[in-house]
């Protein structure tokens, strides 16, 4: 088996990878591996079944190459392809920008509400309206300064003609309660299969706002549903307890940065930080716990447990997938195309600390495989997501754009 190598081209703008090629590639996900993870874990936590942590490795047999697009953008943060091939990008500090295939990137793109940037904080994930070419209509999640503190808000608004500007741009929903931490504001947003919204929210990390993650009565810490206006969709869970927010689609949520649609199952999955260790993959069933801050697989920054240490309760759902050490899993998406066999409906998931793209081998809907890509580039992987030309983009903290597709 021929390792990974790096292709240098000439350019300051194109950098090319290959993975080495195999005609007999198959849709098994690829060369079967040890576990890519080598580093002893924080914790002498036991998973709770077979391949919940440190499944095989695997090795892409298809030969395929990854450029860099531009390496122009100011922290990008989310990234979706336009019908037209092109991408739109929000950056943290507050604006948009698109970026062709050649990798021209335009004038930042203004009209938005204001963001708080500080910390964590900023212009975040962001969808497109089902009906985008026609309505040209954007929707988005940001950290909006308020009486009392920070809070995840979303907003919509419709792209103009000449694409310089958000126009109408209107704050649909706001999260709650504030509070002045500028941590953990989770931040993805897509549209589920009846045409609502769904929606992380983080936790906020300070110790007395993480309790909410379990509260029905605050919208910290969760996953929420709701309509194109921000409210509450119909169809959601009843949860018990005065005052439960009828936005609420999951909870249990620390800080989570990542949402997909399974191409198959239709199914929402989501990418979440854990403290030290216990970055999870979920695979989100309306109206469950999701147990954080009382079952996690990580541990205090400090070295002592979280509550009581706990992994497993009763009524509160495992993750399908953890990491310990953490890779600090963003932006995830599902590969739904066909140009590379072994990755089809496989989970491709954005790695900051870890610094490379995961792709997890996903079978009745547990990880069966996992690799790791483009970690020689050193980049913090924010999002990625699939283009209307079946090829995967990913942009990094460091301002670049990949283009990832065959060879």
């Amino acid at each position: 088996m021929k390792k990974f190598k790096d292709i240098f081209v000439l350019s300051t703008a194109f950098l090319m990878f290959s993975c080495s090629s195999n005609d007999k590639a198959k849709n098994d996900g690829g060369t079967k591996t040890d576990p890519v993870e080598k580093e002893k874990p924080n914790s002498n936590y036991k998973p709770a079944f077979v391949g919940q942590t440190r499944v095989n490795g695997v090795t892409t047999n298809t030969a395929f190459q990854a450029s860099v697009l531009t390496s122009e953008l100011t922290n990008p943060w989310g990234v979706k392809s336009l019908p037209d091939g092109r991408l739109l990008v929000t950056q943290k500090t507050g604006t948009m920008r698109i970026v062709t295939p050649a990798g021209v990137v335009s004038a930042p793109i203004t009209g938005l509400p204001a963001v708080n940037a500080s910390g964590q904080g900023g212009l975040l994930g962001l969808c497109l309206d089902p009906d985008f070419a026609s309505n040209q209509m954007i929707y988005w999640v940001f950290s909006e300064a308020v009486s009392g503190g920070n809070i995840s808000s979303v907003a919509k608004g419709k792209l103009s003609n000449d694409e310089k500007t958000i126009e109408n741009a209107t704050i649909i929903y706001r999260s709650s309660p504030a509070n002045a931490s500028n941590l953990h504001y989770g931040g993805r947003i897509l549209f589920d299969q009846t045409g609502n919204l769904i929606v992380s929210t983080g936790e906020r990390s300070v110790l007395e706002t993480r309790p909410l993650a379990q509260s029905l009565t605050a919208s910290l810490g969760k996953v929420i549903r709701i309509t194109k206006d921000g409210k509450a969709a119909t169809g959601n869970s009843t949860f018990a307890g005065a005052g439960a927010l009828p936005e609420l689609f999951t909870y249990g949520h620390r800080n989570p940065q990542g949402l997909a649609v399974h191409p198959i199952t239709k199914e929402i999955w989501l990418s979440e930080h854990g403290p030290r260790g216990g970055d999870e993959i979920n695979r989100l069933q309306a109206g469950l716990n999701y147990g954080w801050p009382i079952i996690t697989y990580g541990i205090e920054y400090s070295g002592e447990p979280i509550g009581t240490g706990i992994q497993q309760k009763e009524g509160m759902e495992q993750p399908v997938y953890y990491w310990d050490p953490v890779v600090s899993p963003s932006g995830i998406t599902f590969y739904a195309g066909n140009r590379i066999p072994e990755w089809e409906n496989n989970l491709f998931v954005g790695c900051l600390s870890g610094m490379h793209i995961v792709r997890l081998v996903i079978k009745d809907n547990k990880v069966a495989g996992e690799e790791r890509l483009l970690a020689s580039e050193n980049q913090r992987f924010r999002d990625i997501t699939q283009g209307s030309d079946g090829a995967l983009y990913a942009v990094t903290d460091q301002g670049r754009l990949y283009k990832i597709d065959k060879k």
